[in-house]
């Protein structure tokens, strides 16, 4: 290759290099931000804008609005995830984890014979409310820091609420459903 040819292509490269530096130069300029125009018009963001539209806050689903429209036989599918660890019959055995017959209005680590881990040992004067259970299933490791369960939780709210529809049929006497 003669040195004439070698100039030409580092001059063609400087050059291309040279042509895209001023293309980003004039880029920049032609969609700056800002040109030191005003706009004819600002508006706001969408926060602001559904802030000041003076609507309602989003209705939040109570456990008792979930409850109403749950449906237990759904909650025996879900229930298939407990059945690992929990027996659900009445009189039945303890697995890793206890066993969830009358769960509801039972007073939490209350099942004798049961190891329960001291997160749920220092909840033992309250009991396995709705609510309380609805927490519990939605991050067991959220309602009682330092629980053994492993398991992760249930996110969806309608199959929590299926769920404890469920476990409030495990009893002789099942507990009154809340109102609201």
């Amino acid at each position: 290759m003669e040195s004439l040819e070698v100039n030409k292509i580092v001059g063609a490269i400087l050059t291309v290099s040279v042509v895209a530096m001023l293309c980003g130069f004039i880029a920049e300029l032609i969609f700056a931000e800002n040109h030191g125009q005003t706009l004819a018009y600002a508006l706001a963001p969408a926060e602001e804008a559904e802030s000041t539209a003076g609507t309602a806050a989003p209705m939040v689903e109570t456990v008792a609005m979930l409850l109403a429209a749950a449906d237990a036989g759904k909650g025996i599918s879900v229930a298939k995830k407990c059945s690992a660890c929990h027996t659900f019959d009445e009189g039945g055995k303890k697995k890793i984890g206890p066993n969830l017959w009358n769960i509801l209005n039972r007073n939490i680590a209350s099942d004798g014979g049961f190891s329960y881990s001291s997160a749920l040992k220092e909840k033992a004067g309250e009991t396995w409310s709705y609510e309380s259970l609805d927490a519990f299933l939605a991050k067991p490791k959220d309602w009682a820091k330092g629980t053994k369960m492993s398991f992760a939780g249930i996110k969806k709210p309608t199959e929590r609420a299926d769920l404890i529809l469920y476990l409030r049929s495990l009893s002789g006497a099942p507990a009154a459903l809340p109102e609201g």
